[in-house]
């Protein structure tokens, strides 16, 4: 199999209550580093660790990749374009729920599904 960079990773909470999230998360040692409370979302970091907190934005949690960043969200030298990784993924079976158009280059985002419903959001800010 090619070498698959899926980049940052990240999972995405979707929460009820964001500030009671955010209170939560910060006893367990996370600090706000970007996001928008008055647009009901938040990223949170402890380390490399990293949450999303999204209230009213989706129904379940999301596992999210981002190819072309690390974990400090800084733009990576090398990385895998997310419309290679939609190429790869498709040759390997796998049914995506959303697709990048592959025409197209800079920002985009695939998504897809695990066999327990689990839903991958690979998504590519540049």
């Amino acid at each position: 199999m090619a070498d698959m960079d899926l980049g940052a990773f990240s999972v995405s909470l979707a929460v009820k209550d964001l500030e009671a999230s955010r209170q939560f998360y910060e006893k367990l040692g996370f600090e706000t580093m970007g996001g928008d409370a008055d647009q009901n979302w938040l990223i949170l970091r402890n380390g490399d660790h990293i949450i999303g907190l999204f209230q009213g934005m989706f129904d379940g949690n999301i596992l999210t990749f981002n190819p072309g960043w690390d974990q400090n969200a800084q733009p990576t030298e090398h990385f895998t374009d997310v419309r290679t990784l939609q190429k790869q993924l498709k040759a390997d079976g796998l049914t995506l729920t959303t697709e990048a158009d592959e025409a197209s280059a800079g920002p985009a985002s695939i998504m897809l599904t695990d066999p327990d419903g689990n839903t991958i959001l690979i998504d590519q800010h540049r």
